[in-house]
């Protein structure tokens, strides 16, 4: 998924001797062990990165969590400097020699913004420079919802954090993707949309061209000044980054479960459009008669929202009635380990271990 602000490939075989140290933290002064992990699970956000490394049997040896590695926000070259950083520092707490090459086996790269083809090249290019992996492979970040939010590892995976995404895939391989790049592929979900409407509603409100709401002071006082105009006056001079404007959409949230009817009302929308999207990859994968898990993932889901989800829950089903919708439990990180330890044949016991060790309280900050 693109950044609207800013601007899926079968995993290979890797290594099958790449195993992983039965520890996961080193302790102090002890000494580093010359030994690999299988994979290297990676989950490039729009404002985060997060990296995990996992042993054979599914054990997880550290996770860590570093600035955003996305090549559309930093570049290319700046991308790649962060992830072999993080790389290292994940490699350090799990007591391996982080200057050894490679760190990993297989290293699954799920990045927000790897949109197209050309993506793809691009970032499994770099990759591959690094050295840090012996086998790269990169997929969109969807990827690594569907499969960490999916027990048959088929289904559709909808991302909604500073944009939306969304992606298929059946029971038979066959894939369904969407550009997702913003409006220009007819986008309207995520942080920036969500931020951008309680913005226009709070000005609209304020001159009377809408009804009234409460963001026309949430909106302001969000930003420590007076009025939804103040607001569009500092965005325009440049006092306020643009970009920032995503920060409103919890503010949004907060208002719509205050009773604000305006503020609901965006959230009905950004609810309409991610079950547009979830049904519409169903239709195109055929679907609509199956047991399909619909997985959620990113910021627009973490506080799981009553109204949000249950409005979603209700599009898709009027599409697919066997359909089970819900926001993954773990980090998307984990979906990459998942895809990881499949293209190693790994056994049922070892994804088992992973879901139950690589869990959001497991990822540390670096």
């Amino acid at each position: 998924m693109s950044d609207p602000a800013a601007r899926p490939g079968r995993p290979e075989p890797a290594s099958p001797e790449a195993a992983g140290p039965r520890r996961d933290q080193a302790p102090a002064g002890s000494r580093r062990l010359a030994l690999t992990a299988a994979v290297l699970a990676v989950d490039v956000g729009n404002s985060k990165t997060d990296l995990a490394l996992i042993g054979a049997d599914g054990r997880l040896l550290t996770a860590v969590r570093g600035p955003s590695a996305s090549h559309q926000a930093v570049g290319l070259d700046v991308a790649m400097a962060r992830l072999v950083d993080l790389a290292a520092a994940g490699a350090v707490r799990a007591g391996l020699d982080s200057s050894a090459r490679p760190l990993a086996g297989v290293g699954v790269f799920c990045v927000a913004g790897a949109d197209f083809p050309e993506d793809i090249r691009l970032l499994a290019r770099g990759l591959a420079a690094t050295g840090i992996v012996e086998t790269v492979v990169v997929e969109n970040d969807t990827a690594a919802v569907l499969r960490a939010g999916s027990p048959v590892a088929w289904g559709v995976a909808v991302v909604c954090g500073a944009g939306i995404n969304c992606s298929g895939l059946a029971p038979d391989g066959r894939r369904v993707r969407f550009a997702a790049v913003g409006e220009t592929s007819g986008d309207w979900g995520g942080g920036l949309s969500v931020g951008m409407a309680a913005l226009g509603a709070a000005v609209r409100g304020r001159d009377l061209r809408g009804q009234h709401t409460s963001l026309e002071s949430l909106v302001p006082a969000f930003f420590g000044l007076k009025t939804p105009d103040a607001v569009t006056r500092a965005i325009y001079i440049g006092r306020i980054p643009e970009a920032r404007v995503r920060e409103l959409a919890p503010v949004a949230f907060e208002a719509s479960r205050a009773g604000d009817a305006v503020a609901a009302g965006i959230i009905d929308h950004l609810a309409d459009e991610v079950a547009a999207m979830a049904g519409a990859a169903i239709r195109r994968l055929r679907l609509q008669r199956a047991p399909v898990h619909v997985a959620l993932g990113g910021g627009m889901f973490r506080s799981r929202d009553p109204r949000l989800l249950g409005r979603i829950e209700s599009g898709v089903l009027a599409i697919a009635p066997g359909a089970t919708v819900r926001p993954i439990d773990g980090p998307p990180v984990l979906g990459s380990a998942l895809i990881g330890l499949d293209s190693l044949g790994a056994p049922a016991a070892a994804a088992a271990r992973a879901r139950a060790m690589l869990t959001a309280e497991s990822v540390v900050r670096v």
